[in-house]
């Protein structure tokens, strides 16, 4: 910190372009070392670097304004209903052509050990509502 202090005043004095290069790459090296800092001792405490992200604060759904139907933009969930359901039934009776499918290449299935619903609730029980499952929280 002192390196940064001693620095700045260089410049001040100065005024010199090397010197506010100097400065800001020593800002930016002490900010880095800073924050590196600060991240290990997350992970270290709490062996998660997902504990790093604010998990908790609400995500905010998209808005339904960016939707237009028949030239007006769907403010309310009803007129989105309307937009929705009327798409979809002009589109219900329609021909598709399903041999575009087979031009998807095919993927190796994984195995899906079965587990009983009991199971489930027992395992997703002891995780916090608030937190995003993962490799980390949840197998």
């Amino acid at each position: 910190m002192e390196e940064c202090s001693h620095s700045l005043n260089n410049y001040r004095i100065t005024r010199s372009l090397d010197n506010w290069k100097s400065f800001k790459k020593i800002v930016k090296n002490v900010k880095r070392s800073f924050f590196n800092e600060k991240i290990q001792e997350v992970v270290n405490k709490s062996h998660s670097p997902w504990e790093l992200m604010n998990w908790i604060s609400k995500h905010k759904l998209p808005t339904t304004k960016a939707i237009k139907h028949n030239g007006h933009p769907c403010f309310s969930p009803e007129s989105l209903w309307d937009a929705l359901h009327s798409t979809f039934n002009t589109a219900f009776n329609c021909q598709v052509n399903l041999n575009i499918l087979s031009k998807i290449e095919r993927k190796a299935t994984s195995q899906w050990y079965p587990f009983s619903k009991e199971e489930f609730k027992q395992v997703i029980s002891k995780y916090n509502n608030s937190l995003v499952p993962g490799p980390d929280k949840l197998t």
